[in-house]
């Protein structure tokens, strides 16, 4: 992996997604700057790990959409991209992002991007699992991660950059999108300061994340992040939170993980 960007999960990043109303004007600036940077990075391909309604693989051409959020297409303010491509021919019959996989699909396109894509949805946890299965969970999407920058998983090698959509809790406040929740001010702060630091001691910290306290708190992120660290290995970055609040009561933040260099060839 030769960088991140870490975006939130909000279709209001996207101009006219609100109507007529300008809203997160800064947070969309700093998203963009994010993918830039991802970008300017150079890798060969770009992998989108998102949350969904299920796990999903969307290795090939794919369309992004708003409208099952409610958002017509016609609304939005950005053009959007009819298919991008990715590292298999485009098939007949082109499936549609998930909403927040449709959001980071967007940024990338706003910052130019025409390479091949790859889109990874996160389902949420299985309503039949039980306490303890979490670690589990997290083991296998840390796995996911580390095959999605194989040097063998397909066109561009290692050179793999990976877009995370992703938000913390929807909890804060009487503004919030769901009840408040007491434990969200906490849980944020430590999850923010970790994605700020990058160490190997931050990035423990974020693998050892409950997934259940994750539901229950409405954080989008849990999954894509478990992702992200599989796909960093055990690589040094240089981690930058560019920008974090939490309008109408959901925290986002956006931040970029840039892999530092090393003498002695690339790695992952």
């Amino acid at each position: 992996m030769v960088a991140a960007s870490l975006v939130p999960a909000t279709v209001l990043l996207v101009p006219g997604a609100a109507g007529r109303a300008e809203v997160l004007v800064d947070l969309r600036a700093q998203a963009l700057a994010s993918v830039s940077a991802l970008l300017a990075a150079g890798p060969a391909r770009v992998v989108v790990v998102a949350p969904g309604p299920t796990d999903r693989d969307l290795d090939g051409a794919v369309r992004a959409s708003l409208a099952s959020a409610g958002v017509p297409d016609g609304r939005l303010a950005w053009s959007l991209p009819t298919a991008l491509r990715s590292s298999h021919p485009a098939q007949v019959g082109v499936p549609t992002a998930g909403v927040a996989a449709s959001v980071g699909l967007l940024l990338l396109a706003r910052s130019g991007w025409v390479g091949p894509v790859r889109v990874v949805e996160v389902g949420p946890r299985d309503t039949a699992a039980v306490a303890g299965e979490a670690t589990d969970r997290g083991a296998h999407l840390r796995a996911l991660g580390s095959r999605l920058v194989d040097t063998g998983a397909g066109a561009g090698g290692s050179r793999v950059g990976v877009l995370v959509v992703g938000s913390l809790s929807a909890r804060h406040g009487p503004d919030a999108p769901l009840a408040d929740d007491e434990r969200a001010a906490a849980y944020d702060a430590g999850v923010l300061a970790d994605l700020a630091d990058g160490s190997t001691a931050a990035r423990k910290r974020l693998g050892s994340l409950d997934e259940g306290v994750a539901g229950e708190l409405a954080v989008t992120g849990w999954g894509p992040w478990q992702v992200l660290l599989g796909a960093v290995g055990d690589d040094a970055v240089d981690a930058v939170v560019l920008a974090a609040s939490a309008p109408f009561g959901a925290q986002h933040v956006v931040a970029t993980w840039l892999r530092r260099p090393v003498e002695g060839g690339e790695g992952s």
